[in-house]
């Protein structure tokens, strides 16, 4: 089956969140409101990319990235995620082709950097790596990883959307 990465479309939104549910129902450190933290970032026009996988017809991943502050004043970066992929199409190298080309379509946009919250052996691959000095906040450093696209790296307590503390209750 060949993979089909493009941007989303009005159409996709609900593919996209039923991705996103299915992706993170059994994940151990999943508060399970990702789908609506993706829809969040929708509506505050704030999904600065926004990329959907599809097989054979089907949305059966979705990536997310939005923009970041950074405590020291830096601009220009974002945050991944969430990353999202149907239960059954894990682990063939579809979620790491939509950061592959989500990264790319930043550097295109002449971003400076990205982080990401998540397993530091897989986002490793993509060049990213802990910095000290670039903090997020309640997070355990060795799980909050950055990726710059130029010289030198911010400091700093990161800062993601407001559209990352919906909760599920009542929010969306």
């Amino acid at each position: 089956m060949s993979l089909v990465i493009r941007s989303e479309c009005k159409s996709d939104e609900d593919a996209i969140g039923e991705v996103t549910r299915q992706a993170f129902a059994s994940h151990p450190y999943s508060s399970h409101t990702e789908h609506l933290i993706v829809g969040a970032l929708r509506e505050a026009n704030a999904l600065t990319i926004s990329l959907v996988a599809e097989q054979s017809g089907q949305v059966v991943g979705h990536i997310a990235f939005s923009p970041v502050t950074i405590s020291d004043g830096t601009s220009g970066w974002f945050g991944l995620g969430p990353v999202s992929l149907l239960p059954s199409v894990q682990k063939r190298g579809i979620g790491g082709a939509l950061i592959e080309r989500g990264l790319s379509l930043l550097r295109e946009r002449g971003a400076a950097g990205c982080v990401v919250l998540g397993e530091p052996p897989f986002y490793r691959r993509f060049g990213f790596a802990n910095k000290s000095g670039l903090v997020l906040s309640g997070v355990p450093q060795e799980f909050f990883l950055a990726l710059s696209f130029g010289s030198g790296s911010p400091q700093g307590e990161v800062t993601y959307h407001a559209a990352f503390s919906v909760t599920g209750r009542g929010d969306r």
